[in-house]
């Protein structure tokens, strides 16, 4: 037996573990430095494949991936100039999705007007955002606000990623549950976690735990402690987007794009205000603060975030044995998580029943 689809599912976990991200949101799919001009890669948002190409002007296109002639994948052409061309016979495509030329005999008819879907595209904060569903509704959903990332006086700040073979829903109940301290006990993130709120906002679930930040010995210096709110992590999953405040210093957004029922690419990005100067009352200089979270990627952050990934593997995997097991969940927060994913995908599914969305309806 598999897991049941979401119209059978029986329990509040199963809708959740099978529910889709609604699609007329922002999403990131790559980073602006990874997508060269001239180059074309292929993006997924929940199944659907995605042509992502910038032309010789800097300016990107996100088209359905297929060819509207033999629906060959336009991801495996390349840009010519500003347009993609299919392997195939040589379509050409622009932006708008729109053939624009076709180099072989077209047997004695005018050009015809053949097209394959676009998608709206924007870049900020370094990154590439698409949105996947009704490009009616592109403009009334803003992309989320970091103001600590503009200006001359931008926080340090690292982007990373990883691909998980988990559903988005685990993520999300991972990186909100901080119960699970134990799996890094290593690195030490944070020590004793108590949850002291929780609370389901509109479109928003928020927490706050109170815990102590950085144990690991090697990283203990860098936090200064006689800040108010040293010792408090805020979480928040604002659909569909995460951030959270550790103390009153370090920030952090992740980014979710669901490629498929069982595999997720988060993009994580961690920003500082300050770090200390271990055992002195000094801070950094920022560019010298760059230089420590670089150095400090590779051999902290990324290790112990690879460790979630681990376990909503293995959580998945799980899941797909023992899908119908009695629930076993202790921390209340998780349950407003799950009911916030589960409505909002009725709401997009009823919506598209309606005939007001576009895109898959799985």
């Amino acid at each position: 037996m598999h897991p049941p689809r979401f119209s059978d599912a029986r329990n509040l976990r199963q809708r959740a573990r099978s529910a889709g991200l609604n699609p007329n949101y922002w999403y990131v799919v790559e980073y602006d430095r990874a997508l060269k001009p001239g180059k074309v890669i292929e993006v997924k948002f929940w199944n659907r494949s995605i042509a992502l190409f910038r032309g010789k002007d800097g300016q990107i296109g996100a088209i359905e991936n297929r060819c509207a002639h033999r629906q060959i994948k336009l991801s495996l052409g390349e840009v010519q100039e500003c347009s993609l061309v299919c392997p195939y016979h040589g379509w050409t495509y622009n932006r708008e999705g729109r053939v624009t030329a076709i180099p072989h005999e077209l047997f004695g008819r005018a050009m015809p007007n053949f097209r394959v879907p676009s998608f709206p595209v924007k870049v900020r904060y370094g990154l590439i955002w698409i949105f996947p569903g009704d490009p009616a509704l592109a403009e009334q959903s803003p992309i989320p606000e970091i103001p600590e990332l503009e200006g001359e006086d931008r926080w340090a700040s690292i982007p990373f990623d990883f691909t998980w073979g988990a559903h988005h829903s685990m993520i999300v109940d991972n990186l909100s549950d901080l119960t699970h301290g134990y799996l890094h006990r290593k690195y030490k993130p944070f020590s004793d976690p108590v949850l002291t709120s929780y609370e389901a906002r509109g479109d928003g679930v928020h927490c706050v735990y109170e815990t102590s930040l950085l144990e690991q010995p090697v990283m203990r210096g860098l936090v200064d402690r006689t800040e108010k709110k040293s010792n408090i992590i805020e979480l928040c999953f604002e659909y569909p987007y995460h951030w959270g405040y550790e103390g009153v210093n370090v920030r952090h957004w992740f980014f979710l794009l669901p490629i498929d029922e069982q595999t997720t690419r988060v993009f994580f990005v961690f920003y500082f205000n300050r770090l200390q100067v271990p055992f002195t009352r000094w801070a950094f200089p920022r560019a010298l603060m760059m230089l420590v979270i670089r150095l400090a990627n590779p051999f902290y952050i990324m290790p112990l975030v690879s460790q979630d990934g681990d376990a909503v593997e293995y959580e998945q995997k799980g899941y797909h044995r023992h899908f119908d097991a009695p629930l076993a969940e202790m921390n209340p927060a998780v349950p407003l998580f799950q009911q916030l994913i589960v409505r909002k995908w009725d709401e997009y599914l009823a919506s598209c029943r309606k005939g007001h969305a576009i895109g898959e309806t799985r």
